[in-house]
């Protein structure tokens, strides 16, 4: 998900807080019209690992249909039965249930793979759950779209969040921040961790990294902001001066803007001592 509130921060354990990470499904549709993609290098580079993959935290299936058109075979895992159900819509095979809790059935897989959904998964159980449904050398890889936000625009989202939404416990200003991407750092070192201890199952992790861009025009950037965890629980009546506000403000630059992402990702290679 792009850099907004809905991004934990450092002090936060956010796969305890299921009521954020089972929200997302408040309208399914419009995550699955609205959130980006991922960058086609990221996927092919998975992608070598081999042609069964776990999708853990699918959502609505974004990444998945992304592996289905190299040729992999997906299997989802998503405990919000509203989007479950959208993915498999979609064409993508999805159980719905926690990671934690999800019974693989023997099942083994080439890579597991959570495309900004880690952070709502117990990093230790949800490494110890990969290990037991990779085959030896198969891939783990948790990654994470991060929105490097243009600092005018940060001003006023900050700004409107502030003003509309007071009760939130989120440092706007710091989410905001052109350096956007640090403050994911913490949720990156926490998966590694997680892996580390997973008795000695996993090689060392790496981290990984892709730069792009996308052009939002006013509306599209106003179909994103609603599907971001901070904002996920709000009435539309609460969210409409913030929106207003963030759609003034990209008027200004004349429709449009250019969004800088970068694709943060942890890769670690399983054992292949069983």
């Amino acid at each position: 998900m792009p850099t907004l509130p809905s991004s934990p921060s450092s002090g936060d354990q956010p796969h305890a807080r299921r009521d954020i990470a089972e929200s997302f499904g408040t309208d399914a549709e419009r995550y699955d019209r609205a959130r980006p993609r991922y960058p086609d290098a990221l996927i092919d580079r998975i992608a070598l690992a081999g042609v069964r993959v776990l999708d853990v935290g699918c959502g609505t299936g974004i990444a998945a249909r992304q592996f289905q058109a190299v040729g992999r075979t997906v299997l989802g895992v998503e405990p919000d039965a509203r989007m479950a159900d959208l993915a498999r819509r979609h064409g993508v095979e999805t159980d719905v249930s926690t990671f934690e809790e999800w019974e693989p059935g023997g099942r083994e897989f080439d890579a597991v793979v959570a495309g900004t959904a880690w952070h709502w998964v117990d990093p230790v159980a949800g490494a110890e759950k990969a290990a037991r449904v990779l085959r030896g050398g198969g891939l783990l890889v948790p990654f994470w779209n991060v929105a490097l936000i243009p600092s005018d625009l940060a001003e006023v989202i900050a700004s409107a969040c502030e003003r509309a939404l007071p009760e939130v416990p989120f440092d706007f200003r710091a989410a905001m921040s052109q350096q956007a991407a640090e403050p994911y750092q913490p949720l990156l070192d926490k998966a590694a961790d997680g892996m580390r201890a997973a008795g000695g199952r996993f090689g060392e992790p790496e981290q990984w990294r892709y730069d792009w861009e996308f052009t939002y025009t006013r509306d599209a950037w106003l179909d994103v902001m609603p599907t971001q965890g901070a904002f996920t629980r709000f009435p539309a009546e609460r969210l409409a001066p913030v929106l207003e506000a963030v759609g003034a403000a990209i008027d200004v630059r004349g429709g449009a803007f250019s969004m800088p992402y970068a694709t943060m990702a942890v890769s670690v290679r399983r054992s292949r001592r069983r």
